[in-house]
């Protein structure tokens, strides 16, 4: 069975700093691409960063450069998302997904978690 199960959201002062984590199971992580994306509460679901099956490439959306950065351990199976001067606007659930190929499209990733919640204060 496939799953991945994302922890370390949290409530957080604006300014603060969340490690997010996203465990992977039941499918050979090497080879997808990971990336991770957000919905705030009435809003779609936005692309927030992605990383290359072998780490060489990474991008993210423009709002989150120089604040987030995503990597992975694909001995541990783990893809993670590191957020530096977390602001209220990033107030949202965050979700890592899997895709065969780099995109920031999520109909392109077809396996999903749960997703964890990340508050921001002001």
């Amino acid at each position: 069975q496939v799953q991945l199960v994302e922890s370390g959201g949290g409530l957080v002062q604006a300014g603060g700093s969340l490690r997010l984590s996203c465990a992977a199971s039941g499918l050979t992580f090497r080879r997808y691409v990971m990336g991770w994306f957000r919905r705030a509460p009435g809003q779609e679901r936005e692309f927030v960063a992605a990383i290359s099956a072998s780490s060489i490439s990474t991008y993210s959306q423009d709002s989150v450069k120089g604040r987030f950065t995503i990597s992975r351990d694909n001995a541990a199976n783990t893809v993670y998302l590191q957020m530096n001067n977390l602001k209220p606007e990033d107030t949202a659930v965050y979700y890592c997904a899997a895709a065969f190929y780099e995109s920031p499209r999520p109909e392109n990733y077809a396996t999903w978690g749960q997703g964890t919640q990340v508050t921001v204060s002001s």
